[in-house]
């Protein structure tokens, strides 16, 4: 399920003008996101964004994911303390040792290990 929200985003972009403007963030996660924007920003940056409750938290620009003439999206990470980041979507992500573990998950069903009796 690919989650998305409405966010506002300001900063500077790449030719160093401020900006403020509305973006929809995509593929939201527990670390940030992917944010489509039609701005020109520089990976590395950080940008503000703000959620539809008035929460801001401080992003890094970590990739550029794909660029058109008219919209890019970007790959964010919350720069901020864990407390006001991890609530910034209102929603509950899993914590890692609620998943789980990869080994179990890619075994194929019916691969049980036979154990080999001798008579």
């Amino acid at each position: 399920m690919c989650l998305n929200a409405p966010v506002g985003i300001s900063g500077e972009d790449r030719l160093k003008c401020s900006f403020t403007m509305p973006a929809k963030a995509i593929h939201l996660n527990k670390h940030g996101a992917a944010i489509q924007i039609s701005r020109d920003l520089v990976v590395g940056s950080v940008i503000q964004v703000k959620n539809k409750r008035g929460i801001q938290v401080s992003a890094r620009i970590v990739s550029q994911l794909t660029a058109t003439q008219v919209l890019s999206t970007y790959g964010i990470e919350f720069v901020e303390q864990q407390d006001k980041a991890t609530n910034f979507w209102g929603i509950s992500f899993p914590s890692n040792t609620d998943e789980r573990p990869v080994s179990h998950s890619l075994k194929p069903k019916g691969s049980m290990s036979a154990t080999r009796r001798d008579s």
